[in-house]
């Protein structure tokens, strides 16, 4: 029978109390950001540094709009997200100005940010075509850069020096340690995804299609795909081994439901959270049982690489336990037999069933940058000869916010090529055929490296 969650549950899921955030942590983030840029304009030798949210983009050949998505070096100085046209002005030691594109026409909505906390730290001008941005930029752009998408834009106001390197290195190396107020926002993301991940629970135990289960999530978060920070992940049964299925079913797999994987975030003040989690419908005996148990040893791995975490180890080495902890489960399960832990890596046998690496860095975006800066010049931080593709791979440090998200899947593109080599009779290739209906497993948390180990952002919220 599937576990029970009756359908009063359903809608019991509201939109989660969010406590906000401290002003006065707010403030003193801003301050440490903005002395951070006035530095690295005097190291530059710039007098301006303009920092674009961006423009919308529009359909081919039509004159509709992709959602917007604000530039993360703009919403890292400015918690606005939804400001396109709209500019941050960065001099040395004045105070920053903000560039607020509000046209007088009844076409656009206009950001109102009348109540805004962060408003007094900023000089605000407002500008009613993108074009007006030319009266704030200096008549000579030799000492001027800018910091954007959009290169055209630009070229257009004559700034030569685009997206400098090595002051993006410099900010995305810096950008990896997070304030207490980054923090305190993350962590809130993480409790408005929590409540729609315990919606969606619920959703999939009362048989739900997958687009019902995406609609729970939406009405228990309050963000939809613009507000939330990436497309959310419903899958379910076989939709759970392509690890970014976009489809949403609307069709209720009556009494052919086996499996759920929900990959979702949500997002607070321009911070996201990513969190994944995996359920087996029925814990009846066979198959069923077998999926259950394997929903209970990869949530088991997750805590244990979570438990791994300490400073001044390296992001290679989570790599390696979460692979060694694959590794074991496969031959656990009895899905692999007769290799070691480390023949099963070194033959790549583990990549066939979780071929993504541990998790990323979490911020201002999902998949945040500087995950691979030894030091704020721009170097790379040697990949592990065992991972070599691994991205995530600088050494961690406190206040570094990752996601831990191992999984094991049953893709058949990835299993197939070991059906036809030498390490075939390894495989009880009847048994995981047995699992092919049930697409796989992902458990992902949020966690903050400390000084001693990591907290975790995503369990503190009660979401198990």
């Amino acid at each position: 029978m599937p576990i029970s969650k009756s359908n009063q549950q359903l809608g019991s899921h509201l939109s989660p109390r969010v406590e906000g955030h401290n002003f006065e942590q707010y403030r003193a983030h801003f301050h440490d950001l903005k002395a951070r840029y006035d530095r690295l304009l005097e190291a530059h030798d710039m007098d301006v540094l303009a920092v674009h949210a961006g423009q919308p983009k529009r359909h081919f050949m039509d004159d509709s709009e992709y959602d917007f998505r604000v530039n993360p070096h703009f919403k890292a100085i400015c918690p606005l997200v939804d400001a396109p046209h709209s500019w941050v002005i960065m001099r040395q030691g004045a105070k920053p100005t903000l560039i607020l594109f509000a046209p007088e026409d009844f076409w656009h909505e206009v950001v109102n940010i009348d109540d805004a906390d962060w408003l007094p730290l900023f000089h605000v001008e407002l500008i009613t075509t993108p074009s007006d941005i030319e009266r704030f930029i200096p008549y000579n752009k030799d000492r001027v850069a800018y910091l954007g998408e959009h290169i055209e834009v630009a070229q257009a106001l004559g700034i030569m020096q685009v997206n400098p390197e090595s002051l993006l290195h410099s900010l995305h190396y810096h950008r990896v340690f997070k304030s207490d107020y980054e923090l305190q926002c993350i962590a809130t993301a993480n409790r408005i995804a929590a409540a729609g991940h315990e919606a969606v629970e619920a959703a999939f135990y009362a048989g739900r299609s997958e687009f019902e289960c995406w609609l729970a999530y939406m009405q228990a978060t309050q963000q939809g795909p613009t507000q939330a920070p990436y497309q959310s992940i419903v899958a379910q049964n076989q939709h759970a081994a392509i690890l970014h299925y976009r489809g949403k079913s609307t069709q209720p797999l009556h009494g052919r439901l086996k499996s759920l994987m929900i990959d979702a975030g949500a997002s607070y003040r321009g911070y996201a959270s990513d969190i994944s989690r995996s359920y087996s419908f029925s814990e009846q005996q066979g198959e069923h049982a077998v999926f259950a148990e394997l929903v209970k040893r990869v949530d088991a791995l997750t805590l244990e690489l979570v438990d791994w975490v300490r400073p001044h180890r390296y992001f290679g080495s989570i790599q390696e336990q979460a692979h060694y902890g694959v590794a074991q489960i496969l031959l656990d399960f009895g899905w692999v037999k007769g290799l070691s832990l480390d023949q099963m890596i070194d033959e790549r046998v583990t990549y066939a069933f979780m071929p993504h690496s541990f998790g990323h860095m979490l911020g201002l975006q999902v998949h945040d940058v500087g995950g691979n800066l030894e030091d704020a010049s721009g170097k790379a931080s040697q990949a592990p000869e065992r991972f070599p593709n691994l991205r995530t791979n600088r050494k961690i440090e406190p206040r570094q916010v990752v996601t831990i998200e191992p999984g094991v899947y049953f893709i058949d593109a990835l299993l197939q090529p070991f059906g036809h080599g030498p390490l075939a009779r390894h495989f009880d290739w009847q048994a995981l055929d047995a699992m092919r209906d049930f697409g796989g497993v992902r458990i992902e948390d949020n966690i903050v490296v400390t000084e001693h180990g990591a907290s975790n952002l995503t369990r503190a919220q009660g979401l198990r």
